[in-house]
């Protein structure tokens, strides 16, 4: 391994991971145009980030930098597939893995993998639909579209924060920090679907400044215990979402992970790993 791939990684167990995200928090919400600009131009340079999609097109007419990075795009931006019962792309990035969940297992790079249950929060009961189903993962880059959508129509059941770490997600961690998708700080949605219970999994990362759902808004706020509010009683509920409607938001990073119960549907050829995909695109079909 090259040794700045070896410092980088040391890195991660050494930073004080929520001060440096809070920070970076702080400077992305800053609407100083000095400050802004800088930031978003940037960070436009950097990654080449490709505006012609975006609702407005200036990067600089954004009043911060984190209303840039999550800005909206063009309505006709991202079609739906509109094949019956699909499930489809709820971001745009990378499907890094997928595949079936064995032995209540994820697998996450060669030679790791990580619980179902300690992804959902710790609890079993709450994994148990998921036992011997099947699972997505989608790596979202910093160039990428930064909303995250609905795979499939679904009425929402329950929302839980789970607090953690949060290293960096890329390649390179997932291929050496052992559980890091279930160690670092996430919020879950489990939705009733037509093809049963589906949870998505909004990972939070490094310099991550927030993650927010469109019913909830901010929901990372810095505990250290598991947090569950259900939406299945009167009280709350019940919110209904479209197929490709917006579910929620990164305000810098991450990762967004789909699970179905066994049996219910077969991923489409359409994907590969670590092949790039956009939101709105096929990703599985019925079983």
């Amino acid at each position: 391994m090259p040794i700045k791939d070896q410092l980088f990684l040391a890195s991660q167990y050494l930073a004080p991971h929520h001060l440096v995200s809070r920070l970076f928090g702080y400077a992305s919400d800053c609407r100083e145009p000095a400050v802004k600009n800088w930031m978003i131009s940037r960070f436009v340079r950097r990654y080449g980030v490709d505006m012609r999609e975006a609702l407005q097109e200036d990067p600089l007419a954004y009043d911060c930098f984190n209303d840039f990075f999550t800005r909206a795009l063009k309505e006709d931006a991202r079609p739906l597939d509109e094949e019956a019962g699909s499930v489809v792309c709820p971001a745009d990035g990378a499907i890094s893995q997928m595949g079936a969940i064995e032995h209540g297992r994820i697998f996450q790079a060669k030679g790791h993998n990580y619980g179902l249950a300690d992804l959902l929060g710790g609890d079993a009961e709450r994994a148990e639909p998921f036992q011997g189903g099947q699972f997505a993962t989608i790596y979202l880059s910093p160039k990428d579209y930064h909303r995250v959508h609905m795979p499939v129509a679904g009425t929402l059941r329950e929302m839980v924060h789970v607090p953690g770490r949060l290293f960096s997600v890329n390649p390179l961690t997932a291929r050496n920090v052992p559980r890091l998708f279930a160690r670092n700080e996430r919020v879950v949605c489990i939705f009733d679907t037509e093809h049963g219970p589906m949870a998505v999994v909004l990972v939070g990362a490094m310099i991550v400044a927030s993650i927010e759902t469109v019913w909830a808004g901010l929901v990372t706020p810095h505990k250290r215990r598991v947090k569950s509010t259900r939406y299945d009683d009167a009280a709350r509920g019940p919110i209904h979402l479209a197929k490709g409607a917006e579910m929620g938001r990164f305000k810098l990073g991450s990762t967004a992970i789909v699970l179905f119960g066994p049996n219910k549907i077969r991923w489409a050829d359409t994907p590969s790993v670590l092949g790039p995909v956009r939101m709105g695109e096929l990703m599985a079909l019925p079983a």
